[in-house]
């Protein structure tokens, strides 16, 4: 049975379903007006070294998500266009919106009827992966004869192959690693216009924090006769983050961190107590939100961005100007809060906010894997790597005379980081940037990724050790679902009751011995045995 812990201070196959497969697999193959290419085209030379790849032209079929409704335009990048005529890999981009790609995904797995390559981790997750493996080749030979590029990136960077290996010691996915990312994620951001309005300084700790949201909400800093002002809103849960001044942080999600090299399930500690008694202070005042546990992103948006004046006063983000609209430059960025042990806990990775994996893989109905293994390599160089998430050299990057690159300030009412997502495959896709290289990229400290690296520096040296993104086994993904869907379930409907309600201490010892009876010591074995198996992956 698993106690309460004190965490210390630390830094369906039906018809319908296989007729939709059909459809849909037709409808993906019609995208660009062709599916495979003729038999002949397997005989055609394949250069293991070199370019072209082939010497006559080669047709891939690559399926990639895209958030919302961004469409093709990163088909544009002069980088892409360039490829296909240096290797003679023609690309069939099968293009889908990740709306309604949730129910696309399951005809298609359901079907077993699949493009030649799968591009970026929004497609497949681990589950979907390992608990389809037939469908996926395979990489480590691939990877040693036809992959020089990634090969050396994955010596040099060890962390992208131990991240990539799946339980049974095999690569099936290909990771990446990209550029001039921070080491911490989410920032405390705080409406500085009223902070100098009421004449307060910037708050360094909770009850400093608390006392500024007193007078957000009591003193009219917006300035329009009416006491309208949210000192701190979110939608669903209550962020996380709110929570950092505790030493919980988790910005995978999870209820997990890892404390003292060790696994933690941080909802039954004791710092997640006190994190929850701070949060009812607040909310029993009316300092957070009241339909934080009700409202959608829709709704806290409208907030955020409301337009006759500024309404939210904290927030944690990315960068300042990512949520508030008009008022942006009202808000500015600060250290992390210090908690009631005089310590600050920023969530983030240390070493960088940039490792990924699940960005391309190759599928067993795939012809053509020799020559997809080598197109696929094209990717991890330094160049094509900083062109694929930025944008192509002359159109977003300039490449200057020292060897510098600079990026280039976006249209005139375009934010950086959405021209990025315009001009290229951004966060998917394979890529390798080597540490060394960053130092040649020239990034506009006032705005988009140079920012966040500014603002890094407010809480890089207080990130904690996350619980990393873990492999799990086709088993244990079949006792996972059941498991987190019951515990994750309570634990967050507890928590919304205690922020609102309060009774935390009454109620704490029969929401721990629940939370045993739903299988929590065998939810922690499980992850305990998957972060084994990560941190020992060679």
């Amino acid at each position: 049975m698993v106690k309460g812990l004190k965490l210390k201070a630390f830094p369906v196959k039906t018809a319908v379903s296989l007729l939709l497969a059909a459809l849909l697999v037709f409808n993906l193959a019609g995208c660009s007006g062709g599916g495979k290419e003729p038999a002949a085209e397997s005989d055609a030379a394949f250069n293991k070294e070199g370019l072209p790849i082939v010497n006559e032209p080669v047709t891939l079929d690559v399926l990639t998500v895209r958030w919302g409704n961004m469409g093709d335009t990163f088909l544009q990048n002069q980088w892409l266009k360039d490829l296909e005529k240096q290797t003679n890999v023609k690309i069939n981009w099968q293009i889908m919106s990740s709306n309604d790609w949730g129910e696309q995904k399951s005809i298609m797995l359901a079907s077993g009827t699949l493009p030649d390559i799968i591009f970026g981790d929004i497609v497949f997750s681990d589950s979907d992966i390992v608990n389809n493996l037939s469908y996926f080749r395979p990489l480590d030979e691939y990877i040693d004869q036809y992959m020089p590029n990634l090969k050396a990136a994955m010596e040099e960077t060890p962390e992208m192959k131990q991240m990539s290996t799946f339980p049974d010691g095999k690569i099936y996915s290909l990771p990446a690693r990209l550029p001039s990312r921070p080491e911490s994620s989410i920032q405390p951001i705080i409406n500085k216009t009223w902070l100098d309005k009421l004449g307060l300084d910037v708050p360094d700790n909770t009850e400093e924090l608390y006392q500024v949201f007193k007078a957000f909400k009591e003193q009219d800093p917006n300035g329009n006769g009416k006491a309208d002002e949210i000192p701190v809103s979110g939608s669903g849960d209550i962020s996380v983050d709110l929570y950092n001044p505790f030493g919980i942080t988790d910005i995978n999600a999870n209820s997990m961190m890892v404390v003292d090299g060790e696994p933690v399930f941080y909802p039954i500690t004791e710092n997640y107590k006190e994190a929850i008694k701070w949060a009812h202070q607040l909310y029993a005042e009316g300092l957070i939100d009241q339909e934080v546990f009700t409202q959608d992103n829709t709704m806290l948006t409208a907030k955020q961005q409301n337009p006759d004046v500024p309404l939210v006063g904290f927030s944690n983000q990315w960068v300042p100007d990512a949520v508030f609209g008009k008022w942006k430059d009202q808000y500015i960025a600060i250290p992390p809060i210090a908690g009631p042990d005089g310590k600050r806990y920023q969530g983030g990775e240390p070493g960088g906010l940039s490792l990924r994996r699940n960005q391309l893989l190759i599928t067993t109905s795939n012809e053509h894997p020799e020559v997809s293994a080598r197109w696929a390599d094209q990717f991890y160089t330094n160049e094509a790597s900083i062109q694929n998430f930025w944008g192509a050299i002359g159109t977003v990057i300039k490449k200057n005379d020292d060897g510098t690159y600079t990026l280039m300030n976006p249209p005139e009412g375009t934010s950086a980081d959405a021209w990025y997502w315009d001009q290229s495959v951004r966060d998917f896709g394979p890529k390798y940037v080597s540490p060394s290289f960053e130092g040649n990229i020239i990034l506009d400290e006032t705005t988009g990724d140079g920012l966040k690296l500014v603002i890094d520096k407010l809480g890089s040296d207080y990130v904690t050790t996350p619980f990393p993104n873990v492999m799990y086994s086709a088993e244990e993904f079949q006792e996972l679902p059941t498991l987190t869907t019951d515990i994750d379930g309570y634990v967050s409907t507890t928590r919304a009751k205690w922020i609102t309600e309060g009774n935390i201490d009454q109620e704490w010892d029969a929401y721990v011995n629940k939370l045993n009876e739903m299988g929590l010591e065998r939810l922690l074995q499980i992850r305990k045995d998957a972060y084994k198996r990560y941190t020992s992956a060679k």
